[in-house]
């Protein structure tokens, strides 16, 4: 007799997994106690997510969110994938600084397959329902519309800091935009969501269902809120992981209809910061087997390059197969040992670190004549121009310790550069 999922972990280990690289929990301890009622009941949890099929084609960064629903399915609970089919014809405004166009029925159809055909490639099938919300949304009527509008006034909608900017701002807000949370709200109702799963930016969205399944007598919902993913060529400032949001418009991202050889290799390019961020957020790998790794690279077990494999071979395999993510890394490895060839043919250049345990990248690199002083390593390294044994090095307070390194300026110029 197979193990019961709801059984695999204690609740609060499976609180530990399911609540990994949240930004905001509402609230940490009902989402506990619903826990611990599962577990000694053996009843499933229900949780929502609301996707509305606005472009056709997703990415890394909407996987977040879909990484955290297989993680609710991993111990048994049941995640309802809501196509937003009937608020899309609205347009969800959050984060929007203008109104957003509406989609017609045929459109929202053509986008929600495609969201069906990709997001399987992350959920497991036997514990996902498919729901569309015109299912109760198209049965509200005049009636209900305005019943429903009538449950939060003006002032409250403005409240939302979308909508508060563009009226501050003098940007239109059309009224129609004022139903979306309602709307989104009353999903929650109609479901009867014990966890809705959302972005920062849905905040004020998820609050309104949490509302409003109090008002209708049901036990509110608890609201996750997640990260925006950062973009491929996000780095480490201060401590903190700082860049742009993961956008094909900015070429930054990994779609998940790439090809293996496409996911594997963009992964391969981050740093090592970031792919620590990337395993919290995306990793199927428990908190325990994320700590072991970490201290596998900081003891020098493990090369961090070793790590980042196992990280773009997960993701590769989770969109296609083990075995084309295995072919995708030999490929990767090739070309790889094929440029440590080149790079042996590279000129050396030796640089004295002066006693000191590091040196600044760009002074490096003035030093070896690479470039014409410090201050235009800096400003190349800011633009993306400098690679270091691949890589690119965008901080320009980067240092390196003793040792040898293949680095990379501009498109022309290339050589060894030995620290010592």
């Amino acid at each position: 007799m197979s193990e019961n999922p709801l059984r695999k972990a204690t609740p609060q280990e499976q609180f530990e997994e399911v609540t990994r690289g949240t930004v905001d929990i509402q609230v940490a301890e009902e989402l506990k106690k619903k826990l611990e009622r599962s577990y000694e009941a053996g009843k499933p949890l229900t949780i929502k997510v609301g996707f509305d099929p606005s472009r056709p084609d997703l990415h890394l960064g909407h996987s977040l969110l879909l990484t955290r629903m297989r993680r609710f399915q991993e111990f048994g609970h049941q995640v309802v994938f809501l196509i937003g089919d009937f608020t899309a014809l609205i347009g969800d405004p959050s984060g929007k600084n203008t109104t957003r166009p509406a989609l017609t029925r045929d459109e929202v159809k053509a986008n929600a397959q495609t969201y069906q055909e990709q997001v399987f490639k992350v959920l497991d099938v036997a514990r996902t329902q498919v729901r569309f919300n015109s299912e109760w949304l198209d049965k509200l009527g005049t009636e209900g519309m305005i019943r429903l509008a009538a449950r939060y006034s003006v002032q409250r909608m403005l409240e939302r800091d979308d909508f508060k900017k563009r009226f501050r701002d003098n940007r239109s807000i059309a009224i129609h935009e004022f139903l979306y949370p309602l709307l989104q709200g009353y999903d929650s109702v109609a479901l009867k969501a014990d966890v809705e799963l959302g972005a920062t930016d849905q905040l004020f969205n998820l609050l309104v269902g949490r509302q409003l399944m109090k008002e209708e007598g049901l036990e509110a919902q608890v609201i996750m809120t997640g990260p925006i993913l950062e973009g491929l060529d996000a780095r480490l400032v201060d401590g903190k992981i700082t860049g742009d949001k993961m956008s094909k418009s900015l070429d930054n991202y990994v779609g998940l209809s790439e090809s293996p050889e496409q996911i594997y290799g963009k992964l391969m390019s981050i740093t090592d910061d970031l792919m620590w961020r990337y395993y919290e957020l995306l990793s199927s790998r428990t908190l325990k087997e994320l700590a072991t790794l970490k201290e596998q690279v900081a003891s020098g077990a493990l090369h961090p390059k070793a790590a980042k494999s196992g990280f773009a071979r997960e993701i590769a395999a989770r969109f296609h197969t083990p075995e084309a993510a295995e072919q995708a890394m030999q490929a990767w490895e090739q070309r790889y040992s094929q440029k440590k060839l080149v790079a042996e043919e590279q000129p050396l250049m030796e640089v004295s670190l002066g006693g000191a345990p590091t040196l600044a990248l760009a002074k490096a690199l003035a030093e070896a004549k690479l470039v014409a002083s410090g201050t235009e390593g800096r400003k190349l390294m800011g633009q993306g121009g400098v690679r270091v044994n691949g890589e690119k090095v965008m901080d320009p307070k980067h240092e390196l310790p003793a040792g040898e390194y293949l680095v990379q300026v501009g498109k022309h110029k290339s050589a060894r550069l030995k620290l010592a």
